[in-house]
């Protein structure tokens, strides 16, 4: 699912509420989680999950086409770790469709 989807998913599911302001309210809400996580904070949404940064040491590494070598500096990924009951639901629909 894309972003657009969403979107068009929690407007169908809230009729009394335009597109535009499930669309500012989305674009607001990734807004805030990306400003929190540039601020070196942790994102908790309870049963879903935890976005945190996670610190990637500088490492070498090789080109294996030309054989070269390469020097990337460390850097920072965001990381999600899924809550309890998204990883139940998750696993639970899973274990449906592999019956």
């Amino acid at each position: 699912m894309v972003k657009s989807e969403l979107i068009d998913v929690l407007a169908q599911k809230q009729p009394h509420l335009e597109r535009k302001y499930v669309e500012l309210a989305v674009g607001c809400m990734i807004e805030q989680m990306s400003e929190a996580l540039m601020a070196n904070d942790r994102v908790e949404i309870r049963g879903f999950g935890s976005f945190s940064l996670h610190y990637r040491p500088p490492v070498t590494v090789r080109n294996p086409r030309s054989g070269a070598t390469l020097n990337l500096p460390a850097r920072y990924s965001a990381h999600f770790k899924p809550g309890k009951e998204l990883r139940q639901r998750v696993d639970l629909s899973r274990s449906k469709v592999l019956d």
